[in-house]
């Protein structure tokens, strides 16, 4: 039997001048990703995003941008067992620049699209960065 978890994370950016900088993670597992953790019984996922948001980088300043929404799905093991995992996401603006990182997560970056793009390890976090900035321009225009 595989375990179902539900997660949401953020594509949390800030403006810098004209440029567009977004927060990467690296996970001590190794990878670069966005800020992301488990919903818990009783919230939603815009509380689940803040809560994590806040544990992991020390960020409380977010502005959810409405009208985002964008959720994939993935397998891994965990002591043996299947997991399949779900992840809501969202796009966050933050005025915030410093970061206090939690113990999962041994570094963090603000970085352009570009250096986003490969920083992040997995290919749905690309892909996820290139949705978000496509929205980002088109609300901005």
């Amino acid at each position: 039997m595989v375990e179902q978890r539900q997660s949401v994370g953020v594509v949390l950016y800030r403006q810098n001048g004209p440029q567009r900088q977004y927060l990467v993670l690296h996970y001590a597992a190794g990878h670069w990703d966005f800020p992301k953790g488990g919903v818990e019984q009783g919230e939603s996922e815009e509380q689940t995003l803040r809560r994590e948001l806040l544990e992991e980088t020390g960020i409380s300043d977010v502005q959810i941008h409405p009208g985002f929404r964008d959720a994939f799905s993935y397998f891994f093991r965990e002591k043996g067992e299947l997991v399949r995992k779900t992840v809501s996401w969202f796009i966050g603006k933050t005025a915030a620049s410093d970061v206090k990182l939690s113990f999962e997560h041994k570094d963090f970056a603000w970085l352009s699209f570009q250096e986003a793009m490969e920083k992040l390890t997995h290919k749905n976090a690309k892909q996820l960065l290139e949705k978000a900035a496509a929205f980002l321009t088109k609300q901005a225009t």
